[in-house]
């Protein structure tokens, strides 16, 4: 199949390229994000190939259906970007990675956590100024806090195991409750118990019209004072306008992102050069005690390989017929 696959960086062009090497597909790679602006590029193609931060609404599903593209890959476990309903009026299959690496998010959330409690951070630039003073970089041990853990899917079980390992107690908030999180000890509360018991909350639950803004004012005023909040999830399950109120209010103690609401302007570039226009993630970025990655916590050699051969391995089953094709909705 010819495929145009967006948002690619070097490191996607090598994983899908080693990839590709049995399939034997046609890509084409743009650097560009697939919007409403750059739609008139997939003209041609039998696939389109997307990331987390492409915007695949209606006017870019309708240009698919008419350029003749008849499947959609997503490179993402998540779907929250792309118009089901569009894509099924215009008959084009979605497809995505369900799993890929959860080991990866879980252990990224784990370094986000002790980097913020123990200020690793700071502590670094510290050093390399050679201030070896402590103060400011007391933090806390892990062992025996409670830990509220919102959607135990694979990466939420996975956090839960590592989190089990530090001898904390264990709060869960999920409809679908995990079996392996449950033999860890962890116990499933409502959302309040969890915001009023939990020091740290980590959000690893999927973005949708009912988790969108989950964590927002009336939230964050019913959590512990001084609490963790740490979310490696999509951005839109967090107002950070009612984050930054927390933190401002020292109801929230520290912050670890690795997801951003309007990332879609800043994650995956380098803009060091350039003057951030977000005036709500410049404040976000004065804090202290708030830790922001760039949307790395997938971004594991194992994870990256898993990606691509599932990407290759939807297309082929769509293209045959043959194999099992990892279907949207």
């Amino acid at each position: 199949m010819k495929v145009a696959i967006f948002s690619t960086k070097k490191y996607d062009q090598e994983s899908l390229d080693a990839a590709n090497k049995e399939a034997g597909h046609e890509l084409h790679y743009f650097e560009t994000r697939l919007t409403s602006e750059t739609c008139s590029l997939v003209k041609g193609f039998d696939a389109v190939c997307v990331f987390v931060n492409d915007s695949v609404d209606r006017t870019v599903i309708q240009a698919m259906a008419e350029g003749g593209v008849r499947l959609l890959a997503l490179r993402s476990a998540g779907f929250n970007h792309v118009d089901l309903k569009a894509a099924k009026e215009f008959n084009i299959t979605v497809a995505r990675v369900p799993a890929y690496s959860p080991y990866a998010v879980a252990e990224h959330t784990l370094a986000l956590i002790l980097a913020l409690n123990r200020h690793i951070h700071r502590a670094y630039n510290r050093v390399r100024e050679r201030n070896f003073a402590l103060d400011g970089l007391l933090g806390f041990d892990i062992y025996g806090k409670t830990i509220g853990v919102i959607g135990t899917g694979q990466i939420g079980t996975v956090f839960t195991k590592l989190m089990s390992g530090f001898g904390c107690e264990l709060l869960g908030c999920d409809p679908n409750p995990s079996k392996d999180c449950k033999e860890l000890g962890m116990k499933y509360v409502q959302l309040e118990e969890m915001f009023e018991r939990s020091d740290i909350i980590s959000l690893h639950c999927p973005l949708t019209p009912e988790t969108h803004h989950l964590i927002n004012g009336p939230a964050v005023s019913k959590m512990k004072d001084g609490v963790m909040l740490i979310n490696t999830s999509r951005g839109a399950i967090v107002d950070t306008r009612a984050l930054i109120d927390g933190l401002k209010s020292e109801k929230i103690g520290s912050v670890g992102l690795d997801v951003y609401e309007e990332e879609a302007d800043l994650f995956f570039e380098d803009l060091s050069d350039e003057v951030i226009q977000d005036d709500v993630f410049a404040r976000l970025l004065t804090f202290p005690n708030v830790l922001i990655t760039g949307h790395q916590g997938f971004f594991t050699e194992e994870a990256l390989k898993s990606i691509a051969e599932t990407t290759l391995e939807n297309i082929t089953a769509f293209e045959t017929g043959q194999g099992h094709i990892h279907k949207v909705g």
